[in-house]
């Protein structure tokens, strides 16, 4: 049944995995460079389709799919009862929110709304590869 394609289903969620966080890795660092553009210029347009692209082809489908292709993992393995289960899902729910927040921030760009400025994107920029460590270690390492 389903167990069979377990392999591939953990090989597209790795694909997934990938995808979503090179967008998530990607997305501050274009804010970083669109945030010292003057709004209305060729320049400031250019950025909003390239993050507007990046968000609506890639980084969101990539995270549907890692949620549903993990999850499908999860219920086929029966791990439930795996302490590092439960501390990557919190970790991934803290990207989920860093994700939600990079959507409402592209749009805030999207209507020369923002007011940040690239600082704080630079800043921000890090917090998708923090995650990503801490969730590949409970992955690969489960400590406990």
């Amino acid at each position: 049944m389903i167990a069979d394609y377990y392999p591939w289903i953990k090989a597209l969620h790795v694909i997934a995995v990938i995808a979503w966080m090179a967008g998530m890795l990607y997305l501050p660092r274009l804010f970083v460079y669109h945030a010292d553009t003057q709004n209305g210029s060729q320049q400031s347009e250019t950025f909003k389709v390239m993050e507007r692209r990046l968000l609506k082809a890639i980084i969101n489908p990539a995270m549907i799919a890692t949620w549903v292709l993990g999850l499908i993992m999860v219920v086929v393995g029966d791990l439930w009862d795996q302490k590092w289960l439960w501390a990557k899902l919190v970790l991934v729910l803290v990207l989920s929110g860093l994700h939600g927040m990079f959507s409402r921030w592209q749009r805030d760009f999207d209507h020369d709304r923002n007011t940040r400025p690239a600082k704080f994107y630079r800043l921000i920029n890090e917090v998708p590869t923090v995650l990503m460590i801490g969730i590949v270690v409970l992955v690969i390492v489960k400590p406990f």
